[in-house]
């Protein structure tokens, strides 16, 4: 297939859940031409407490769904399937693929001024050391000091974003990070910039806090443009221009991705993801 041809073709992207959108979302403020394939495995979620095998195997899946409708990029929006399934389905696949940790480590090995760098997490992505590994490539200086927190997906899910029971729980939690002198904390999981107010009034102004899913889209719009395959079709507004599918709860989703993107999530379908 030319070039030509696969610059309008989808990227695909997928995450544990309905974390991933706010990896979508910068990526539709980034690159507005480009349509969106999203999977959110909800039935699944979450990935952080999985082993290795168990979210390899379903990063597997979901991929080989993707590449049924047609995809021409992967991302991989969620950290702990970066952490343990990226590299293997970088050797498996004929498409580019791009994690979410890379692009958040190498902006925190850049930005810190004391070489103290906080990551928060679910306890995978915490445990794996995945960012310690990636900063340490570039700043092999840099004290990496990682803090699991997993009461902040179910809190974000329930739309508790600004709320004294999220505040009380981000003290308890980073109270240790705060202690630590870190000048930089990474948002590792993909639902956490939605708190990062309450994340950002707890540690204070002087710690820079890095959004993976930002510097991902950025790192994407060097990606396609490297391979050759950046869109520059208009998008479509009131058509499918852009899909999402999840493995259960649909109509949870939608309400959940509507309060996260302006866009307008019409419809999700629900997809088998065990037969792929």
């Amino acid at each position: 297939m030319e070039n030509d041809e696969k610059k309008g073709m989808p990227i695909g992207v997928f995450d544990s859940g309905i974390g991933g959108m706010t990896v979508v979302r910068e990526i539709m403020r980034q690159l507005p031409h480009e349509r969106i394939i999203y999977f959110g495995d909800t039935a699944r979620v979450p990935y952080g407490s999985k082993s290795r095998e168990t979210v390899t195997r379903y990063s597997r899946q979901i991929v080989r769904f993707l590449q049924t409708m047609c995809v021409k990029a992967i991302v991989v929006a969620c950290n702990t399937a970066s952490a343990y399934a990226l590299d293997e389905l970088e050797g498996e696949i004929d498409l580019p693929v791009i994690g979410v940790v890379k692009p958040g480590a190498k902006v925190a090995a850049q930005v810190t001024q004391n070489g103290r760098i906080g990551v928060i997490g679910t306890q995978a992505t915490v445990g794996s050391g995945i960012y310690t590994t990636y900063i340490q490539k570039i700043n092999p200086r840099a004290k990496v000091i990682g803090k699991a927190c997993p009461l902040f997906v179910p809190l974000v899910e329930e739309g508790l974003w600004q709320d004294p029971v999220t505040d009380e729980i981000a003290m308890r939690y980073l109270g240790g990070l705060i202690d630590s002198e870190i000048d930089t904390l990474i948002l590792g999981c993909t639902h956490y910039p939605l708190i990062r107010s309450t994340v950002g009034k707890v540690m204070g102004e002087h710690v820079t806090l890095v959004n993976p899913a930002y510097e991902t889209a950025r790192e994407l719009k060097e990606l396609l443009h490297k391979h050759g395959l950046s869109s520059d079709r208009q998008p479509q507004l009131g058509t499918n221009w852009h899909q999402f599918f999840v493995s259960d709860g649909a109509e949870q989703f939608i309400h959940f991705a509507n309060s996260i993107i302006k866009y307008g999530v019409l419809s999700a379908k629900v997809i088998p993801i065990e037969d792929y």
